[in-house]
């Protein structure tokens, strides 16, 4: 996925399952919104992922004996890995870890690298799902953000995808500079004419340090508006839901049998283990990040040396993720959840910060738990930040 929320995730938890995130920090080029750790030269690949390997094993303890539904591959851009190297990385969360009969097994794949080859490679290894960065379906819009496939790369994927891999994701990216309402219309409906069964769609960023942010400040680019992404976030919605798409998180989109069991894992609170360098991981009480540097990542690994910086979350800390990750999924924030994970006091609070959300139609009770409205989703980041609770220990 494009954008990943860095604010990790919800402290109830509802089964003992986990998962575990492989980050592959290479990429062709840079693309210009993209502020991701990765590096554009492969000399220090093997090194790698001989070190995700370790660090697999180090690590192999941390999860207890918790069931490892899904393991996904990320980055940066893994489909640049083949066959033996993704079938490594795949024996060894086997080997260590104790993995579903089942597992969701999920590789994210640039258009440009799914040539006839690598389709039929990938369908030897034990990958069941792709998620596939299309981002936009024209020329100019693929242009602006630097990506390295064209639309003809982009179309071509997807027909060839769809013949061997009936679990497919594909993204898109909403409020690009220029990006009129009928050809984000255009884009969605040549998404639907591939059948894919699951959708992600993130509203264009523009984070710091990044070109992106450079190009509209020396006025090359328009910056992005975010009334129009709004805009285009609603038709999304509209036309998805329409198709029979259901909106189970903010910027994905299931088909109720493909609803992806990694992304439900990270809104619902579920522990992951991140693997490689600048990868995140979460227990329920702390979470925890490795150093963004493929040569120091590389160098202590080599030494039998976690790199990785810890945090133990305050029960404040927990209330605040679980109500941000809350309002943005359909399963909203248990009340009652909120009282017995952290107390009255909490759910109070809650309750009377809630209250002119409410009133201004963004958010309503059902069944014990608050939910945001159709018009209230897209805000629901902003809304969260305002419900969090301040220096309550």
């Amino acid at each position: 996925m494009l954008f990943r929320i860095r604010c990790e995730f919800i402290y109830i938890k509802f089964l003992v399952i986990a998962g575990i995130y492989i980050h592959i920090p290479f990429c062709k080029q840079a693309c210009h919104y993209c502020d991701f750790h990765f590096s554009t030269s492969l000399k220090k690949k093997d090194d790698l992922i001989q070190c995700l390997v370790k660090e697999l094993r180090l690590r192999k303890n941390e999860l207890g004996n918790e069931v490892i539904e899904t393991i996904y591959f990320g980055g940066g851009t893994p489909s640049l890995l083949d066959r033996d190297e993704l079938s490594l990385l795949i024996d060894a969360v086997y080997k260590f870890y104790i993995v579903s009969e089942h597992p969701e097994i999920t590789l994210e794949a640039n258009p440009d690298d799914l040539s006839v080859k690598q389709i039929n490679e990938l369908k030897t290894t034990q990958v069941n799902r792709l998620s596939i960065g299309i981002q936009s379906f024209f020329e100019r819009d693929l242009k602006l953000m630097n990506r390295a496939h064209s639309q003809k790369e982009a179309k071509a994927s997807l027909s060839l995808a769809t013949q061997y891999f009936d679990n497919i994701s594909l993204d898109l990216i909403y409020g690009i500079p220029g990006l009129s309402n009928e050809e984000w219309i255009e884009n969605i409906e040549i998404a639907l004419s591939y059948n894919v069964p699951h959708i992600s769609c993130y509203a264009l960023t523009v984070e710091p340090k990044t070109a992106l942010e450079s190009f509209i400040k020396k006025g090359i680019i328009d910056d992005v508006d975010d009334d129009l992404a709004q805009e285009q976030f609603y038709i999304l919605v509209e036309k998805l839901e329409a198709s029979g798409f259901v909106n189970y998180e903010l910027s994905n989109f299931g088909i109720p049998k493909y609803i992806s069991k990694n992304n439900s894992a990270y809104w619902l609170g579920k522990p992951y283990l991140g693997i490689g360098p600048s990868a995140h991981s979460f227990n329920g009480d702390q979470r925890s990040w490795n150093v963004s540097n493929n040569t120091k990542y590389i160098k202590s690994i080599q030494k039998n040396e976690l790199p990785v910086e810890r945090e133990v979350l305050t029960i404040t800390d927990k209330f605040n993720e679980y109500v941000m990750t809350g309002l943005r999924t359909i399963w909203g924030v248990s009340l009652k959840g909120v009282e017995l994970s952290f107390g009255n006091n909490y759910k109070k609070y809650l309750l009377q910060q809630s209250e002119i959300y409410i009133k201004q139609h963004l958010l309503y009770i059902e069944d014990d738990k608050l939910l945001t409205t159709k018009k209230g989703k897209f805000l629901s980041d902003g809304i969260a930040s305002n419900l969090f609770k301040i220096n309550l220990s």
